[in-house]
């Protein structure tokens, strides 16, 4: 059956404390060994990236010989606007209720000035689609973060924010999600699979 296969790659860790979504926080490329056993489990494709720097360094750098299709803003992290760059404790006591609705009721809650994953799941969902349209079978690589790769589970299997919400997603892990244009269905082949030392 024809296929288009996502490797979604989760970017390498940046060790930044507290929350970041569109805080632009550099890729931490030094576990050379998770990095070199991620590129060579990954097929020759075209690459493609979120436009945020810590998900175009991984991309480079797994890259290789592989073709690039360039960086993408709409397979950005969720914006957290006024949360940005504070620790989960900080926004608990300065947004008690909106913080508590965020994580309690996921969906349609943002952070003041952000977005929600609603929003996030509508803007990485048109360029999935944009892609599938573009490239139509193969494979195809997309280094982005967390909350892309829910978004993307969450429209392959129907689910909720909440429950897409309670997959873990570690860094330089892969979740392989196959569009089969055919049948208009997505099948799920992996979830946070890891390759090399550690992620």
């Amino acid at each position: 059956m024809t296929a288009l296969r996502w490797w979604w790659v989760r970017h390498a860790p940046t060790g930044a404390p507290g929350v970041i979504g569109w805080t632009d926080a550099p890729a931490d490329l030094s576990d050379r060994a998770a990095l070199d056993a991620l590129a060579a489990a990954l097929p020759h494709a075209p690459v493609v990236s979120s436009d945020l720097s810590r998900a175009v360094a991984t991309a480079d750098r797994i890259a290789g010989l592989r073709p690039r299709l360039g960086a993408e803003p709409a397979l950005r992290e969720m914006r957290f606007g006024a949360w940005e760059g504070l620790p989960a404790a900080a926004i608990a006591e300065r947004w008690p209720e909106e913080s508590r609705r965020f994580w309690a009721e996921p969906g349609a809650h943002a952070a003041p000035d952000g977005e929600s994953f609603d929003d996030l799941a509508a803007r990485v969902g048109a360029a999935v689609e944009g892609l599938n349209a573009r490239l139509g079978s193969g494979d195809v690589i997309a280094v982005a973060h967390m909350g892309v790769v829910m978004a993307a589970l969450a429209r392959a299997l129907g689910l909720s924010a909440r429950q897409a919400m309670a997959f873990r997603i570690d860094t330089l892990s892969v979740t392989r999600l196959d569009w089969l244009p055919d049948a208009r269905a997505w099948r799920v082949e992996a979830v946070n699979r890891r390759y090399g030392a550690s992620g």
